[in-house]
This record gives C-alpha cells, structure tokens and sequence, in this order.
C-alpha cells in the first residue's frame, strides 16, 4: 500500500487500517448509519470494506479511502473517502463522502479534511469534487460550504434518493 499522509496540523489523513476496524465500530452511530454507512456495521462486514479499501490503494483503483486522525496518538475520529469514477460523475471529477464520530463532531474537522482530502484529489489529477448531501442533512451540507463549495443541481441516485449536490473547484478549494 502507498505510504500516504496528509496532514495540515490538526488533522492527518492517512489510509484505513486493519487495525481500524475496532475503532470505526464504536465510533459508529445512528447518523453515520443513516448518512454515510447505510445500515449497521459488523465486523465482518466492516473487515471486508477495509480490506477491500486497501486493494484499492494497491491496484490504483478509483477509491482513495482515508482514515481522518488527530491528536499526537493519532486517534480514529472519522473517514473521508473520495471517489475518481462512480455514478454522476463526468472525466476530472471527483466525489467526496466524510462521517465523524460523534465525539468529533463540531470541531472543524470535517471541513479540514475535506480541504486535505480535496488538495490530494487535484495532485491526483481531479479538477472538480463533487458532495452529494440528503436536503435533511444539513450538517454535512454546512461542511460542503465551509469548505467553498456552491451548490449546483440536485440528483438523484439510481434508488431515487435525491441529493443536493455541492461542487468545488479544485483548482480554488484546494490551495
């Protein structure tokens, strides 16, 4: 796996971990659920995503998933996931997905990784993220803002679920 970290003082970004697991599981909550997840986490279930989030790292593929830590130990305080190829997305563009535990939450660190995450996505080539948010969350739409993204056209997914979606351009949201 590629040795990435990225960090800006407060928060590093660096890719999820075998040994995250644990931590994600008690992190987790109804709104991660609700928002991010889709349903509860198991173990198996979340072993599997990981590990499956490490392949990607080492065949180069379209996911780039981080774990978002802070303090001098590092702790496990969210993810943030980018995404280079995916439904609704045109060639350059780069789709961005974030939860924080909830003990984290109202910190600014959502909105710093989303900063570090988006600086990584334009060395990677990216021109354009994209943030697709439910209208009745707007937690995580406050964060798509703070971070300068607008609002552009709302979506909807395959499943119908509509989304607001928020567009950043790389070239000025990530300097």
């Amino acid at each position: 796996m590629p040795e990435v970290e990225l960090s800006e003082g407060t928060i590093t970004l660096s890719p999820l971990r075998p040994d995250d697991v644990e931590a994600h599981l008690a992190g987790e909550d109804e709104l991660l659920v609700r928002w991010l997840n889709g349903g509860p986490g198991t173990r198996e279930g979340v072993d599997a995503y990981f590990r499956h989030c490490r392949e990607q790292w080492d065949t180069g593929g379209p996911l780039r998933a981080f774990g978002v830590r802070t303090g001098a130990d590092q702790v496990l305080a969210g993810t943030i996931d980018l995404r280079f190829a995916g439904e609704g997305l045109a060639p350059g563009q780069v789709n961005v997905a974030y939860g924080l535990y909830p003990s984290w939450r109202g910190r600014g660190l959502a909105t710093r990784a989303v900063l570090l995450a988006s600086r990584y996505a334009a060395g990677e080539g990216a021109a354009e993220a994209v943030i697709q948010v439910e209208p009745e969350n707007p937690a995580s739409a406050a964060v798509a803002r703070r971070a300068g993204f607008t609002l552009g056209k709302p979506t909807r997914s395959k499943d119908g679920t509509r989304f607001d979606r928020y567009v950043g351009d790389l070239h000025a949201v990530a300097r």
